[in-house]
């Protein structure tokens, strides 16, 4: 099976990170030695991604120019920032009808490729969602309460405890539901939610480390994962 076109939100302002990206976007911020987004693109590589679309607004122009020598194509937020709903919406002439894998910029990985587990995973049959998840406890960088719990047979419904597994950033999601939202910015909750409602989203626990780097902190927990 060839891998789905991949979908790499890279539009946001990075507020969390300060004077940092005052003048830089978040996914040109280094950690572990090179800028979050080129983390985010050897995951793609290793999995053999065909096609890749970055979305982008804040400081777009830099991502742009840093990747000026990659095969990407581009999704350009003009105005406002259409969360990650309206933006994976506003992508889909570039990543056709099918299923997609999108993937957070914001993070740093160990262990098995990301991308690649889901991938080996997906059950079209069954599935309309699958969501890469990890232990909170097990996750750098992660305050706050779990996202998701997860039955028996692999589905998910929201979490209401501590120790729940979160949400990673990587995923495989049907996208038909999105044209019957209407307005531009939303955010993908309301798809994941309407495939939990219907019993169709599912997780898929990590095998690996994982980073969160949405804030000055995440930086030196990255780097102590890569140790």
């Amino acid at each position: 099976m060839q891998p789905f076109p991949l979908m790499l939100f890279a539009a946001g302002f990075g507020a969390r990170m300060g004077a940092l990206t005052a003048n830089k976007p978040k996914p040109l911020i280094e950690a572990a030695g090179k800028p979050l987004i080129d983390h985010a693109l050897a995951v793609a590589d290793a999995a053999e991604i065909k096609k890749i679309v970055v979305n982008l607004h804040y400081l777009g122009d830099q991502i742009a120019d840093h990747l000026k020598n990659r095969n990407i194509l581009w999704s350009w937020e003009q105005g406002q920032i259409l969360e990650t709903g309206g933006g994976l919406k506003a992508a889909l002439p570039l990543l056709g009808d099918g299923p997609v894998l999108t993937l957070n910029t914001d993070a740093v990985w160990s262990g098995q490729n990301p991308l690649t587990q889901l991938l080996n995973a997906w059950d079209p049959a069954k599935m309309d969602a699958l969501l890469l998840l990890l232990p909170a406890e097990a996750a750098l960088g992660h305050s706050g309460k779990g996202d998701f719990q997860l039955d028996p047979h692999g589905r998910i419904s929201r979490a209401n405890g501590v120790s729940a597994p979160i949400y990673l950033g990587a995923q495989i999601l049907k996208t038909q539901g999105l044209s019957a939202i209407s307005e531009p910015v939303f955010s993908l909750n309301r798809l994941w939610d309407i495939a939990i409602g219907n019993g169709r989203a599912y997780g898929l626990i990590h095998h690996g480390g994982w980073c969160d780097v949405g804030r000055p902190e995440g930086i030196a927990l990255a780097e102590s994962l890569h140790v």
